[in-house]
């Protein structure tokens, strides 16, 4: 008989949080600019997130051997 095992799941919610804040401060900035000066750093918070998001998959995979090009 053959049994699916479940996958433990590596979903970051403090990821997810971050990342809400991130579209919020965006989203802020461009309904009106005073609102959030500074919400534009936003743009730069998503793509670290991004950023760590692919290396942290692509070191899951990599220590696994299922990584592919």
């Amino acid at each position: 008989m053959n049994q699916v095992v479940a996958e433990k799941s590596h979903h970051r919610f403090d990821i997810d949080g971050l990342r809400a804040i991130a579209v919020i401060s965006i989203l802020l900035f461009h309904i009106n600019e005073n609102w959030l000066p500074g919400g534009f750093v936003g743009v730069d918070v998503f793509f670290v997130i991004s950023g760590f998001v692919i290396t942290a998959n692509l070191a899951r995979d990599l220590r696994r051997g299922t990584f592919s090009v």
